[in-house]
């Protein structure tokens, strides 16, 4: 094989600037569109996969380093290639490469309402990604043109090199700088992906939001996300959920919380409430006495179970609203029940936590 720097014209201390320089020159003179003739086309191909080799700072290190030793080339990759050689295993090939790959994962954050977790949703989401190319279907080509077997490997994606040694000879094979290790060339590529086989664009996906999901939960969608170069399979598209805050209610796991004010009067001689819930109207039951703190248990009114069946509970903790101003027929209506009951006075009792402690306790211990 023809001498790299021999090939292109250059010194073997040329520099970088200097390599690209050559090249383009040589380029410009022998390529296909400029010099049709078959010794061009020939040249044209020598000096690209001279220039692949130089270009490259680890090629170039490994061809000088053979040069040096009196290797036939660069690509020496070790002991591994002498002895298997020596012991009869011969040369390493994996042959060409696929052009096609799987294409990347995608992710989208989606937010959702509190409401919307309790029995699931449906949302289209939108998302920018890459998809098939129609005009090539993935072939990088232009249409009624196909990829060409690559003349410097023959289609084998990989340079053999056979060296000499203490050991004997030694074959090395390294992929093919022309060809990127292909086995082929697109000669024409599609003008619609520029020779990627995919293209950008937007698409809607409808997607079911199951019951029960909650923020920093991720929803796995197979095949949904973008195509790989050359038409190779999809990845999968994440969707990473986010519930909303609500002022009403809270959530601790599949159960539903929030906080009812209760007037005195109420608390004392009880009542009954509709309220609205998140999923309809809640019927709510004040017994007489409630204290501050107590909590009521609505049963099955909470967040539908993520993996399994049923729900969980709405849980209610009650604030009794004492009255800050009174005129003085009501005060002396009060004043009428403290005479008429036998209350104790203040006096001390064991440390108790506050109002908000305690209802945070029993909503989270049931």
């Amino acid at each position: 094989m023809a001498d790299h720097y021999e090939v292109l014209g250059v010194d073997r201390s040329a520099a970088a600037e200097d390599i690209k320089k050559a090249y383009r020159r040589l380029a410009r003179e022998l390529h296909p569109d400029v010099n049709p003739s078959a010794d061009a086309a020939e040249r044209f191909k020598l000096v690209t996969h001279a220039y692949d080799v130089l270009s490259d700072p680890r090629e170039r290190q490994q061809y000088d380093l053979g040069a040096q030793t009196g290797f036939s080339g660069a690509g020496f990759t070790g002991f591994g290639d002498i002895f298997e050689t020596f012991f009869g295993g011969g040369a390493r090939t994996t042959g060409p490469r696929s052009r096609r790959e799987r294409g990347q994962d995608g992710l989208v954050r989606i937010e959702v309402e509190l409401s919307e977790v309790i029995f699931g949703t449906k949302r289209d989401v939108e998302v920018n990604t890459a998809i098939l190319c129609n005009t090539c279907a993935g072939s990088c080509c232009a249409p009624g043109t196909f990829p060409k077997t690559c003349d410097i490997c023959n289609g084998t994606g990989q340079i053999q090199r056979t060296m000499r040694s203490l050991l004997g000879n030694v074959m090395t094979s390294n992929p093919c700088g022309t060809c990127r290790g292909y086995g082929t060339t697109i000669v024409t590529p599609c003008v619609s992906c520029a020779g990627q086989g995919r293209v950008r664009a937007a698409r809607v996906i409808p997607v079911d939001i199951p019951a029960g999901v909650d923020t920093g939960l991720r929803l796995q969608m197979p095949g949904q996300g973008e195509v790989g170069p050359a038409g190779g399979p999809a990845g999968d598209l994440f969707l990473e959920m986010k519930v909303r805050h609500h002022e009403t209610f809270s959530r601790n796991g599949d159960d539903l919380l929030a906080t009812i004010e209760v007037q005195m009067t109420d608390a004392v001689l009880g009542t009954t409430v509709t309220l609205k819930g998140l999923d309809g109207d809640i019927a709510i039951e004040i017994k007489p006495g409630t204290q501050s703190a107590e909590v009521l248990m609505i049963k099955d009114r909470g967040i539908t179970h993520l993996r399994g069946t049923g729900r969980g509970d709405l849980r209610i903790g009650v604030q009794v609203l004492t009255p800050t101003k009174l005129n003085s027929k009501e005060q002396q209506l009060i004043k009428q029940l403290a005479s008429s009951r036998k209350i104790e006075a203040p006096h001390f009792s064991h440390f108790q936590q506050g109002l908000f402690t305690k209802l945070r306790e029993r909503f989270m211990g049931g």
